[in-house]
């Protein structure tokens, strides 16, 4: 019984992290972009990138956080198992007016969300 009440705390615990990663993506602006190690900072979950990523990938379709918006340090889009994730979340970036250089990578410096602390 201990157990089953432990991996419901886990459950909750993990829930409340992820909106706070929600909360945190529904504040990059339309045509910026957001690393996810700036997220999970912005989050409070310093040095948890990779919980970002889970926490976006758990998100239903058509859910209204813009995902899309969370691309990795380097500028690029985050492989995945399915790349046609990966070609949809650059044609809604670029819906966005978000540009790609030739080698896939978006000038961080033009398009990064700087947020106000």
């Amino acid at each position: 019984m201990d157990a089953a009440i432990d991996m419901d705390m886990d459950s909750q615990k993990q829930a409340s992290r992820w909106q706070r990663i929600y909360r945190v993506v529904r504040r990059i602006p339309h045509g910026r972009v957001a690393s996810y190690g700036l997220v999970a900072q912005l989050a409070g979950l310093p040095r948890q990138a990779r919980q970002v990523g889970y926490a976006l990938h758990a998100l239903k379709r058509g859910s209204r956080v813009p995902w899309q918006r969370v691309i990795n340090a380097r500028g690029e889009i985050s492989q995945r198992a399915e790349p046609e994730a990966e070609r949809l979340q650059r044609a809604l970036l670029e819906s966005e007016g978000v540009r790609f250089d030739a080698r896939g990578r978006v000038e961080l410096a033009r398009f990064a969300w700087r947020p106000k602390r």
